[in-house]
């Protein structure tokens, strides 16, 4: 997971926050009477879909089993599949709303997204999303979405990797369409600078909080040499470091991208401890070993942002708290109520 997505600019990779503006002008969160919410967003699709926690208590109760088992199975088969599961539910959030629009497959009549650039020979797990599809199609046909399956199985991949639990708002429903364009201008970068960041996920409105909180998904996964190459330019220019870095991490990783190729070597966004959902994400940060640009800059760049990180640094149980009230967030980011239930994530029906 450490690898949110491989993070946020492939991450988080990567990937709901509000502090610029509590109330952001493109969101829109109605408290209904059965303790549901109507939320809507400013992508001008539609308005009016409803999220609730118990959706599928009646119509689908073996929902939330399923997708634990299979999301647990594979994490158990490869520890760094947490981070890819994470980060698919980032991506597609964060292009036009959580509406499995990620998952779709190139056809004669649609381009998808997973070729996009920050998708392309980057994004995985599609194949557990799958097996999670199929057996709930067994179970109880064309009723939990693949939208809903994206945030329950980030979720459950946090949870196996050692971190928080939390519930899980559904209801969402699955695109007929999908942006290769948006998803290749609206992804963060990993060479972001922390102005770039906080103007990206205010858009979708998430706060400046929401937006450290969600990069400590980077606490899991991988990334190539070619994601964090501008770490290493003033070493490898003979300039000085810059500000907050650590030398020592910087030759380390100069040695390993220049010895196999940056287009081969990869290493993890926390190499103390990569497979597991805690807060040594944010010592790192603090410690100048921070893998991603966009990940130090957090620390370097913005005293806000950088009382974030002390804070988290130093409380695990604030990360946890903040972490999940932000995935709820992000996961109520929805286009609109014209989509569906689609019998395969690949496909439209």
């Amino acid at each position: 997971m450490k690898m949110l997505f491989n993070l946020f600019f492939m991450l988080f990779t990567a990937m709901p926050i509000l502090s610029l503006s509590e109330n952001p002008t493109n969101f829109s969160e109605t408290n209904c009477e059965d303790g549901s919410r109507e939320t809507g967003s400013g992508f001008g699709i539609g308005f009016g879909l409803v999220l609730d926690f118990g959706l599928y208590q009646n119509s689908c109760p073996e929902a939330e089993s399923v997708v634990y088992s299979w999301v647990e199975t594979a994490v158990l088969q490869d520890p760094r599949m947490a981070a890819s599961l994470l980060r698919l539910h980032f991506h597609d959030c964060f292009v036009n709303g959580c509406d499995a629009s990620v998952l779709l497959d190139d056809t004669n009549g649609l381009v998808g997204e997973k070729t996009a650039p920050p998708n392309l020979n980057s994004l995985r797990g599609f194949e557990v999303i799958d097996s999670i599809k199929y057996d709930l199609e067994s179970v109880c046909p064309e009723t939990v979405s693949c939208a809903d399956i994206l945030a329950m199985a980030a979720r459950d991949s946090v949870v196996v990797s050692g971190g928080p639990s939390w519930e899980v708002e559904v209801g969402r429903k699955d695109s007929r369409t999908a942006s290769k364009q948006a998803a290749t201008t609206s992804l963060p970068s990993p060479n972001s600078t922390v102005p770039t960041l906080i103007s990206t996920f205010q858009k979708l409105g998430l706060s400046l909080t929401d937006m450290v909180a969600l990069s400590g998904g980077h606490t899991l996964g991988k990334a190539r040499c070619t994601s964090f190459n501008a770490r290493l330019l003033p070493l490898q220019n003979g300039q000085p470091a810059n500000h907050g870095d650590n030398l020592e991490f910087l030759e380390s990783l100069n040695q390993l991208c220049s010895t196999v190729g940056p287009a081969v070597g990869i290493t993890q966004l926390d190499l103390v401890t990569p497979s597991t959902f805690d807060n040594q994400y944010y010592v790192n940060l603090l410690s100048g070993e921070g893998l991603l640009p966009s990940d130090q800059a957090l620390a370097v760049q913005d005293p806000g942002t950088r009382a974030i990180v002390e804070t988290y640094a130093v409380d695990q149980t604030v990360f946890f708290e903040d972490f999940k009230k932000a995935m709820v967030k992000m996961g109520g980011i929805i286009s609109g109520s014209d989509g569906e239930i689609r019998r395969n994530c690949r496909t439209i029906n």
